[in-house]
C-alpha cells in the first residue's frame, strides 16, 4: 500500500463524474502534506510518469482538471475506459480516428527548397553502377 493509495480508494468510492477537492482535503486523506512540487501546475498533469500521486488518480479512473494553485483546489473527473471523459458531451464525438496516430506529427518541422524532387535518388550516379550506361533520366 503506497502513500497515495487512500486517494485512489477515496476516488473509487465516488459514483459522480466530478469530484471537486481542495489540497487540504487531499492532505487529510493521504495523512501527510503534499510535496513542495505541488505548487507547480506541471505536478498536477495527467502524465502517468509525472509522480506516484498521478498514478493513484489515474488508476482510480480519474484525471485532474481545473487546477487552481492559488486557491488550492482542483476537480478530479472520471474518465471512461477508452480514455474519454465520462460524460455525454464528450462521448458524442467519435472515439476512434480514421487517421494514423502519427498523422501530422512532423508538420512544420521540415522545410523543402522549391523544386526539390523527393523521388530522385540522393546520388544520381548510383544508376550508372546498377544499370550500366542508363541514368536516372532514362527512367523518368
Amino acid at each position: 500500500m503506497g502513500k497515495y493509495s487512500p486517494l485512489s480508494d477515496y476516488l473509487r468510492a465516488h459514483d459522480q463524474n466530478e469530484v471537486p477537492m481542495t489540497f487540504a482535503q487531499i492532505e487529510r486523506i493521504i495523512g501527510s502534506k503534499l510535496p513542495n512540487s505541488h505548487r507547480y501546475r506541471a505536478w498536477w498533469s495527467n502524465n502517468e510518469f509525472n509522480s506516484v500521486m498521478t498514478k493513484a488518480w489515474l488508476e482510480a479512473g480519474f484525471r485532474s482538471e481545473q487546477v487552481d494553485i492559488e486557491r488550492r483546489k482542483l476537480v478530479f473527473r472520471k474518465i471512461a475506459p477508452n480514455g474519454l471523459r465520462a460524460n455525454a458531451e464528450a462521448n458524442k464525438r467519435p472515439a476512434i480516428s480514421r487517421r494514423h496516430p502519427l498523422f501530422g506529427a512532423m508538420k512544420g518541422l521540415i522545410t523543402l527548397a522549391p523544386g526539390t524532387d523527393l523521388t530522385a535518388p540522393a546520388d544520381p550516379e548510383w544508376g550508372e553502377v546498377a544499370y550500366g550506361d542508363k541514368t536516372w533520366d532514362d527512367f523518368k
